[in-house]
């Protein structure tokens, strides 16, 4: 959406649109995390998603040190990420650097 008034293009929330979770080991598991955001640029652009367990606990983090303008929706993985056995489901939220947090999570359960 384009503002007349600022001239400015809102590109919104990043938003996760999909999750796979494989386990490698005991409390091991890589993570492909498919993410959607109207990237515009380096100033506005989805910049990392997180993996959260219960009370929102980071479990892991992939940072995307650039923007995805013309690769929408875009999949990044994270390899290694140790989710201990007591937890049963994990988060993925997408994060944008302009406006932080805020569009669609997915909730997936673990594969103990």
């Amino acid at each position: 959406v384009l503002s007349a008034s600022l001239g400015v293009v809102w590109a919104g929330d990043a938003d996760v649109v999909g999750v796979e979770i494989v386990k490698t080991s005991a409390d091991t598991f890589n993570f492909s995390v498919t993410v959607k955001h109207d990237d515009s640029g380096w100033k506005h652009y989805a910049d990392k998603w997180d993996i959260t367990g219960s009370q929102e606990v980071i479990l892991g983090t992939r940072t995307l040190y650039h923007p995805h303008v013309d690769e929408q929706p875009f999949t990044r993985s994270l390899t290694n990420v140790s989710v201990n056995s007591a937890v049963q489901e994990v988060s993925v939220r997408a994060h944008c650097s302009v406006h932080g947090y805020g569009g669609k999570t997915i909730t997936v359960t673990v594969p103990h």
